[in-house]
């Protein structure tokens, strides 16, 4: 599965309703270790299927980062049953991207 763009129209169904847990990353077309991060997102989301990723762009869902209290990128935040469980801020290497969802 590919990472799923999320904006304020689809969080509720893409993150909070999933019966799946959700990697979120919270991040910025600008920001370097966003942009290092992703492909390590992309190979979790083609190799798990038993999660869902998700990329939510800070800069044009300001309000969803606010909500989540969302001040530092990458950010990444793990919800299960649509209520955060993890959460880890900077660049990480993929085996403590997946160690989040642990």
């Amino acid at each position: 599965m590919a990472v799923i763009k999320v904006t304020r129209d689809n969080f509720e169904a893409e993150v909070l309703k999933s019966d799946k847990p959700v990697l979120a990353d919270f991040n910025a077309d600008w920001c370097g270790p966003c942009r290092m991060l992703a492909p390590t997102l992309e190979e979790i989301a083609a190799e798990r299927d038993d999660v869902k990723v998700v990329s939510i762009n800070i800069d044009d869902e300001d309000i969803l980062a606010e909500d989540y209290g969302v001040s530092s990128i990458p950010c990444l935040v793990v919800f299960k049953n649509g209520s955060e469980v993890n959460r880890s801020i900077g660049l990480r290497p993929k085996d403590a991207v997946l160690e989040l969802l642990r």
